[in-house]
């Protein structure tokens, strides 16, 4: 279930994040010492009841020894703990050829390009993509960045459940195309994340989504760092949720309100865990700015549980603190793209293991795996998202529809890449 339930009062905001200090410290003191500190008065009311108890104790155990024996109480068992998967890839690029790799006879198709990813996909309890383009019915490929509607309804068929669409080009063909974008993500049975089509739906949808899923509140947001230079015209300063307030120039001033009304009208209603989705970094840079560094604190502070980036095109590091259940991605590479540029051929698909505890209700990231992905190029020049290591055991069992020899070798390094990045993350 997916709902938006806009902003509200503060004291549910600070009861919020009291929670989340409280369960991120848990371990700093030691259980034994957590239930001290019991008043005088409590003591002298404790040691009366003692004292009635040794006196009836005299006045019945005779009696009691010659009845037959209590049958014993069974424990209660406590509910058992929930468990959902976040499922996240990187950036879905719009180029010539990524839009030319689903040209068909009667229009476009790209079922096969995501075919051997829907497993992944598909299996996650909510999944999400970064959609970096615009839909619509002008001219498509990378010098307008729109789309056909095609690719939208494929995505969502291969399990895609939540499109991010504040990024570079979220404004790409002007207020038209983001609201078409809006249009065509919800048409095509996805959620649109950290893009309003007026002020209007900002304000009353609160800068988030709220995925309740295997009984866990998840909220959902996401923000970008610009939009390729652009700024929004007058009277639409907040149809996209922006992680700087100079966005269209210098990406130096960090937009700590803007951020932290969106997390906070968000932990209002009590999520029971808070995923940012947010674009930012420089592409084709492994660099991790200050101000990336600052932002994360932002995130920290109001009780996110997981930040996962893109926008770099490169697969990047990760960092999992298993003791707070937090977890951080800087990039996950490109999902859908040419695949051209050295180190944009591969990204990630993440996994997130969500758990609530059925006895504390406690919930947090309590482990992560991924999916190494590849791009492949045909004969024909059609892009397909493939899992690498199935692909690389396909070629050395030497199936019949097995990839070649020279994408197996690049799949290998690609896959050495990826795992000198993220292993040092477990």
């Amino acid at each position: 279930m997916v709902y938006n339930v806009g902003s509200t009062n503060e004291e549910a905001v600070m009861a919020f994040r009291k929670k989340r200090i409280k369960q991120r410290g848990r371990n700093a003191v030691p259980e034994q010492y957590r239930r001290k500190g019991k008043s005088k008065k409590g003591l002298f009311i404790a040691g009366g009841a003692l004292l009635l108890c040794v006196i009836a104790a005299c006045i019945l155990v005779p009696k009691l020894l010659s009845q037959q024996s209590a049958v014993p109480t069974e424990p209660t068992t406590p509910p058992p703990d929930k468990v959902i998967h976040f499922v996240a890839g990187g950036d879905v690029n719009i180029t010539d050829k990524t839009v030319a790799s689903g040209a068909a006879n009667a229009g476009y198709d790209y079922t096969e390009a995501f075919k051997d990813v829907l497993p992944v996909l598909s299996g996650g309890d909510v999944a999400t993509l970064n959609f970096e383009g615009v839909v619509g019915t002008g001219s498509y490929g990378s010098a307008t960045k729109m789309a056909p509607q095609a690719m939208l309804e494929a995505l969502s068929a291969a399990g895609v459940d939540a499109l991010q669409t504040a990024n570079s080009y979220s404004i790409y063909d002007g207020l038209r195309g983001l609201r078409n974008t809006v249009q065509g993500v919800q048409n095509a049975g996805m959620t649109p994340l950290g893009t309003y089509a007026t002020n209007a739906e900002f304000d009353s949808a609160g800068g988030y989504v709220i995925w309740e899923v295997g009984g866990i509140k998840v909220a959902l947001m996401a923000f970008t760092k610009g939009m390729d230079g652009m700024g929004l015209p007058a009277g639409s300063e907040r149809c996209v949720n922006l992680l700087y307030e100079d966005y269209s120039s210098t990406y130096q001033k960090v937009n700590r309100a803007g951020i932290t009304k969106v997390v906070r009208n968000a932990a209002a209603h009590q999520p029971d865990v808070m995923v940012a989705l947010v674009h930012w970094g420089s592409e084709f840079n492994d660099q991790i700015s200050k101000s990336q560094k600052k932002i994360c604190e932002i995130f920290w502070e109001e009780g996110v549980d997981a930040i996962i980036g893109t926008h770099p095109h490169y697969v990047q590091k990760m960092e999992f603190d298993r003791e707070k259940g937090t977890f951080l991605a800087y990039s996950l590479g490109d999902f859908f793209g040419d695949g051209e540029a050295a180190g944009t051929n591969y990204g990630v698909i993440l996994d997130l293991e969500i758990t609530k505890d059925g006895a504390t209700g406690e919930t947090k990231v309590t482990g992560f795996e991924y999916t190494p992905t590849f791009l492949e190029t045909d004969e024909n020049g059609k892009v397909r998202v493939l899992r690498i290591r199935e692909a690389m055991a396909g070629y050395e069992n030497r199936y019949l529809d097995c990839v070649s020899e020279e994408t197996y070798l690049e799949m290998k390094t690609a896959l050495e890449r990826i795992e000198s990045r993220i292993g040092a993350a477990k």
